[in-house]
């Protein structure tokens, strides 16, 4: 099978418009049944069985759960081999042996038993594992998770920071090595112990102490001097920390940096959290901010709600992307910043909602992306819903590959343009024009029959 061959069946497989035929046809591929199993929820309980006649162990880890209904759930629990019947549970119990987060749900599921008594198991691994993922544990299993005798059970029921440890544990958690690092960021510190966690040996310790708002002017002066990047790079959001000695921070992170230290660039440019502190300051002090060379005080303001007008322009033209864009998500941000930042900046990774997505972003917007001489804002206009089909044709014969990825997956795109962009040269926009809902069935069908499927 060719890779543009194997590139149409991922994409029927991912294709919402797929029938039950069609997905009980691709289900008898074992490769394509692996993936359907991964890929589509729920299953129907013709294409679940279609599946299961595999026998693949790998396929049946994802038959489980809401992807599939109770019958075919209580067929895969009563097969007679033990690597059928046991291949979730099994699973599992190897990520538990390896410290591998489970969600506690799959913890139940696998072990057979209510996370309230997984939480009182013999095994510690399994304590911890459930310490770990049972967020909204009761009151009383939190306490005894946090109390528990093996510390590393200790560390997983202390390591969120949501919910936080109970007041009442933070003495016996900031005492405990396995612990204390968790806590020393919120907990109420005297001045004995928040030094004594400021001079650890660790840095993890120290950097979470310096993280804690409420700390003397005694321990802030001795978290500004240590020796690791990590914790120095934390100290410049302190608010105990006065500007000069801000400035010197950086100006010691950055000089660290250019020779080449990469706990430096870490302290510098890894760390997503902002000072919200900022936040809560009269507005006459946030101001002030505006002008920062540390860039998290300026995205801390760039979060704020009510700055005035010449506040945001100054942001919205930010030289660092992250602070831009946090300006750009106001409610009243004008239509030409977001199609500004968008063409400029982009629209992709992580974040939601996209800028695209804001209601004032300018509908038209789309159709001059289109127009655009480069390639990669050509790309943004395949995020536009109703662009016209003459765009979106130009757009689906784009010399360059990542605007017709995205033009073949367009729903808006016609279905004849769809049917060609399976002969394409790349396999990754055959894949997104077999996986569009607009692709006639009559070619589905093709796919299907030449696969011998």
């Amino acid at each position: 099978m060719t890779a543009r061959d194997q590139a149409r069946l991922s994409g029927l497989v991912r294709n919402p418009a797929a029938t039950e035929e069609m997905l009980v046809r691709l289900a008898r591929d074992p490769a394509v049944a692996r993936e359907l199993a991964g890929w589509r929820r729920p299953l129907p309980d013709p294409v679940a069985e279609a599946v299961l006649a595999h026998r693949d162990p790998d396929s049946l880890l994802f038959l489980r759960g809401d992807r599939v209904s109770p019958a075919i759930r209580a067929r895969i629990a009563a097969d007679p081999d033990p690597a059928i019947r046991d291949a979730h549970r099994d699973l599992v119990r190897r990520k538990v042996a390896r410290r591998v987060f489970v969600p506690v749900d799959d913890l139940a599921e696998a072990y057979g038993r209510s996370p309230e008594e997984l939480a009182r198991d013999a095994d510690p691994g399994i304590r911890a594992a459930v310490a770990e993922a049972w967020w909204a544990a009761p009151a009383p299993v939190r306490i005894a998770l946090l109390t528990d005798p093996d510390p590393t059970v200790r560390a997983a029921a202390s390591r969120r920071a949501q919910p936080p440890v109970p007041a009442e544990l933070h003495p016996a958690c900031l005492a405990d090595p396995a612990t204390r690092a968790h806590v020393a960021g919120y907990a109420e510190l005297t001045d004995v112990v928040a030094f004594a966690l400021a001079t650890a040996p660790d840095h993890g310790t120290r950097q979470a102490v310096a993280r804690n708002p409420r700390l003397s002017a005694e321990v802030v002066a001795v978290l500004v001097a240590d020796p690791h990047p990590f914790v120095r790079g934390v100290m410049i959001q302190h608010p105990g920390v006065d500007e000069r000695t801000r400035d010197r921070l950086h100006a010691e992170l950055v000089a660290e940096r250019a020779a080449g230290s990469i706990e430096a660039r870490v302290a510098l440019e890894g760390d997503l959290a902002v000072p919200t502190w900022v936040r809560d300051l009269p507005l006459p002090a946030r101001l002030s901010y505006l002008d920062s060379p540390h860039v998290v005080f300026r995205r801390a303001l760039a979060t704020c709600r009510d700055l005035p007008s010449e506040a945001w322009q100054r942001l919205d033209a930010d030289p660092d992307r992250r602070v831009r864009r946090s300006a750009a998500t106001r409610p009243d941000v004008p239509p030409e910043v977001l199609e500004r930042l968008v063409r400029e900046d982009g629209d992709g990774g992580p974040l939601r909602p996209r800028l695209v997505e804001h209601p004032n972003f300018p509908a038209a917007a789309f159709a001059r992306f289109a127009e655009d001489p480069e390639p990669r804002v050509r790309r943004l206009a395949l995020a536009g819903p109703d662009l016209p089909p003459d765009l979106l044709g130009r757009l689906a014969v784009d010399p360059e590959l990542s605007v017709r990825r995205a033009a073949a997956g367009h729903p808006g795109l016609d279905p004849a343009r769809v049917a060609d962009l399976l002969a394409d040269e790349d396999p990754e926009v055959v894949l997104a024009a077999a996986a569009n809902p607009g692709l006639p069935s009559g070619w589905a069908y093709r796919i299907l029959a030449e696969a011998g499927l």
